[in-house]
């Protein structure tokens, strides 16, 4: 039978007792990691929150009955012991930080007997994640686990001392809003005072974050949840949270430096990391061009090489059809990798048809020269002369080459290729932390679905002041006052400056096709607080989430949420999403409508 803490008091977490405090009696409490019975001896591993400490029971120490009790233990026992510090007898364990020292068990209460755990408590565990996110709470204890929780609490406490020092003030903004479907899909809210009528939870606390500059509380900031009911990847969840913020009177170099300075404080004392700045900037088009990708992993080369002049006139009619239709072709060198078998080739291949691409063309170069070149009977020697010189081809390397009549499909798909590339080759530094700002996105970009133009990121975003005459004659053209902020190809947060004059805001949904009534259906509230006098401003927000993952070297952000979703949004530890009382649906005046598959 289990039994209390009545008159007992834990004096220190595990690793908290040091060698400096041999012949001292300690209290400490927790769960039974391992207990090993040597005969007449028992050891047995106490875990809590902070590590791992030996404790000894012998019948001289601990008395009959405190043997006994020891006898019993097993994995998850939840147990209090009193003791006396001592040296270790036996050897030394380097991996603990309490590998010094042991407790001399004088007293044992068990507080919690426990059944056999359906996986090990372990670090690395090798168990399969649906089993441990069924048993979550267990999983939870696992010391990789813990330390990533803790950090996470850590981080958090370092950005509200930061930005507080800083003259932000932290604001909850609400969790039922209205639903304004102008990005992913919301999770909706019924309402039962409201028949037929529904809050939206939020998908970021944009518009209230943009009144509170407008009712002048200058810089806030809130470590706030957001919802979006869209499918899921490694670094999604259906509710994630974000280091939100917002700024008065601000321009992006003001935004950029605040936040930099707060990267360089959040690294240094969760992890001890020194972030070099300024950090490095670079502009959309730039990232585009050199690595296909907007959130570019900076961490090893492999750039994109436009060999598209080179192969206008060619008789290969994949590299010139796609050029005559407005494409390009461009290339990466993937160096060393000449004498890769064709299997493998065949494979890279596979992996770019993944993301709609016809083929891919090689020129693989031999270590001692010769070649093997998937279209060289359709080129000249010339031609093929002048891509190995543009791709400063060398022996040993292998080029690779995709081309299609839309640029932006070539450049995201190469930019794939060349993170795969890259895994393969093993040369990505899985200890390097390499930030850059991405600025100057387009503001606008095409919806070939909608047939029309969309905000790249939403319909408040600032415009270029230099840009703002093109809005009329070429809108694709015009470049917003945007910018993100990646971390080893993972965008770890972005924000914009915010319009806040009328002409430019009314200009912006026109161009999208929003008209006056609907942008004051869906953002009347706000529309309505611009005409009572807007400072300029301007915002970020951090993914917490995916932040924590890069810090800790995590697969998934999975590992660093207390109670995560999977892939199709559930909870499997709880079985939400699940079916409710029929009385609560009759209450909000909905009927389940049953479909057939």
């Amino acid at each position: 039978m289990a039994e209390t803490m009545k008159g007992l008091k834990r004096s220190h977490r595990c690793t908290e007792v040091t060698g400096a405090m041999v012949g001292e009696t300690v209290t400490v409490m927790g769960w039974v990691a391992k207990s090993r019975n040597k005969g007449g001896i028992i050891f047995v591993d106490l875990r809590d929150r902070s590590g791992i400490l030996q404790l000894i029971f012998e019948e001289a120490n601990v008395g009959a009955e405190g043997y006994a009790k020891a006898e019993k233990l097993r994995a998850e026992f939840v147990v209090a012991v009193t003791g006396k510090v001592a040296k270790r007898g036996g050897a030394v364990n380097e991996n603990l930080a309490t590998g010094d020292i042991e407790i001399i068990a004088e007293d044992i209460r068990i507080l919690s007997e426990a059944e056999v755990p359906p996986f090990p408590i372990e670090s690395d565990s090798k168990t399969k994640e649906d089993l441990r996110l069924k048993y979550r709470f267990l999983d939870l204890r696992r010391p990789d686990i813990q330390s990533n929780i803790m950090l996470r609490s850590k981080v958090t406490t370092e950005v509200r001392a930061f930005l507080a020092n800083e003259g932000f003030l932290e604001i909850e903004t609400p969790i039922l809003c209205k639903s304004t479907p102008e990005g992913a899909r919301d999770y909706l809210v019924p309402s039962r005072v409201h028949p037929g009528n529904f809050y939206a939870l939020p998908q970021s606390p944009q518009l209230f974050k943009q009144l509170l500059m407008c009712s002048g509380y200058d810089r806030y900031f809130q470590i706030a949840k957001c919802f979006r009911d869209e499918d899921l990847r490694a670094d999604r969840q259906p509710e994630f949270t974000q280091i939100d913020m917002e700024l008065s009177f601000v321009d992006i170099d003001d935004v950029i430096d605040v936040n930099e300075r707060l990267i360089k404080h959040m690294f240094k004392e969760a992890i001890g990391i020194d972030v070099a700045t300024p950090i490095r900037r670079m502009t959309w088009k730039e990232a585009m061009e050199r690595f296909g990708s907007d959130k570019p992993d900076l961490r090893f080369g492999l750039e994109l090489t436009d060999i598209s002049d080179i192969v206008t006139a060619s008789e290969f009619g994949v590299f010139a059809g796609a050029i005559a239709e407005g494409g390009t072709v461009r290339g990466i060198n993937a160096k060393g990798l000449g004498e890769l078998p064709r299997k493998k080739i065949d494979a890279l291949t596979e992996f770019v048809k993944g993301y709609g691409a016809k083929g891919l063309a090689y020129i693989a170069i031999a270590g001692d020269g010769t070649e093997k070149c998937s279209f060289a009977k359709f080129m000249k020697d010339e031609e093929l002369a002048a891509i190995r010189e543009r791709m400063q081809a060398e022996p040993g390397d292998l080029l690779l080459f995709i081309s299609d009549a839309k640029k932006k499909f070539v450049l995201e798909t190469l930019g794939a290729l060349r993170c795969h590339v890259a895994d393969q080759m093993g040369i990505i530094d899985k200890n390097e932390f390499n930030f850059v700002w991405i600025t100057e996105f387009p503001l606008l970009e095409w919806s070939e679905d909608e047939n029309r133009f969309v905000a790249m990121h939403h319909p408040f975003t600032m415009p270029m002041e230099e840009d703002l005459p093109l809005i009329d004659t070429d809108p694709g053209a015009v470049r917003a006052k945007a910018y993100d902020i990646v971390l080893n190809g993972v965008e770890l947060g972005g924000g914009s400056v915010r319009i806040h004059q009328n002409d430019i805001q009314e200009k912006m949904f026109d161009v999208i096709g929003l008209t006056k009534e609907s942008a004051e259906d869906k953002f009347g509230f706000l529309l309505t607080a611009f005409k009572y006098g807007v400072p300029p401003h301007a915002g970020l927000a951090f993914g917490l989430d995916r932040l924590l993952m890069l810090m800790t070297g995590a697969d998934s952000i999975r590992d660093v949420i207390a109670f995560p979703k999977i892939k199709d949004a559930s909870d499997l530890m709880s079985d939400a999403p699940n079916i409710v009382d029929p009385t609560q649906l009759k209450e909000l005046g909905i009927e389940i409508v049953k479909t057939e598959e």
